[in-house]
């Protein structure tokens, strides 16, 4: 399976148990790029914290929902992204200007569009959520 799989795994996870209300979840396989995003979502509000946990296998997350996540998902493939694009990928992909962020992975990092757009530089779009 791809990474790109897991990584929607995740989306679809974080998702289904904050629509049934649950106060956490547990994510398995954990990876670098899948603790960046998560980091982007805790930095951002929509999620509490997160734990890694190292079981010397894949590893495993366990996140603290919030109830703020109405939902999250991956974007497969990873387009490209530049800078003058990144405003028709938000009309497209989110509800609203004021809130939700897409998820970008440029030369300077995971980041959220408004950063990206902030340190001029564009990417590829793994994801958003709102």
């Amino acid at each position: 399976r791809s990474k790109q799989w897991y990584q929607r795994r995740v989306a679809i996870t974080a998702g289904n148990a904050e629509k049934r209300g649950k106060r956490q979840v547990l994510i398995r396989p954990s990876s670098k790029v899948i603790v960046k995003f998560l980091t982007v979502m805790m930095k951002h509000g929509y999620i509490d914290e997160f734990e890694v946990v190292d079981d010397h296998r894949a590893g495993k997350i366990v996140v603290m929902l919030n109830g703020r996540l109405n939902k999250c998902g991956v974007i497969s493939p990873r387009f490209d992204v530049c800078v003058s694009d990144i405003e028709k990928w938000t009309t497209n992909l989110l509800p609203s200007r004021q809130f939700g962020k897409l998820v970008l992975t440029t030369s300077s990092g995971i980041m959220d569009h408004e950063e990206a757009r902030r340190k001029h530089t564009g990417g590829k779009i793994l994801g958003f959520f709102y």
